[in-house]
């Protein structure tokens, strides 16, 4: 696979922050992922937890269960996940299994960096790749925070 573009990477990023926005109009947990693959967005999904009344209905999970249907392949190597939040527990393990190429992540998850302890772990069969890439008119963090804010008044 080449390089990856900056054009490109804010195109998977601008349609991962659409279904991070489609989750906060939903009152789901803002987060939405996108799925890179021979230059091409295969998959685009969003938090369903409340809608599919499924605790893994993750925006990453889905995206990474959609990518194998569209590539007909659990092996996800070519594949890129973009995610407007770092991927928890879960979603960072189903994203060794599907042995990603990379992970790149708008906002980091500070209280449990799963990605970033996982990249770590050297006995993994699939060294994980993960960019923290921040890109101001996809402000994430912002989505989560006032989303969480409006639940707490």
């Amino acid at each position: 696979m080449t390089e990856l573009s900056e054009r490109l990477i804010k195109k998977a990023f601008a349609k991962a922050y659409k279904e991070a926005q489609k989750a906060y109009e939903a009152d789901e947990v803002p987060v939405g992922a996108s799925i890179l693959y021979n230059q091409k967005i295969i998959a685009a999904e969003r938090n369903r937890i409340r809608e599919k009344k499924d605790p893994s209905a993750h925006a990453e999970l889905l995206a990474i269960q959609t990518a194998a249907q569209k590539i007909k392949n659990e092996r996800l190597s070519d594949c890129i996940l973009f995610s407007t939040l770092e991927p928890c527990i879960m979603c960072t393990g189903a994203s060794v299994l599907a042995r990603l190429r990379a992970v790149y992540f708008l906002a980091y998850e500070d209280k449990l960096p799963a990605l970033r302890i996982a990249a770590e772990l050297s006995g993994l069969n699939h060294k994980l790749i993960y960019y923290y890439y921040p890109i101001e008119e996809f402000n994430s963090s912002k989505l989560l925070k006032d989303f969480f804010f409006s639940k707490r008044r």
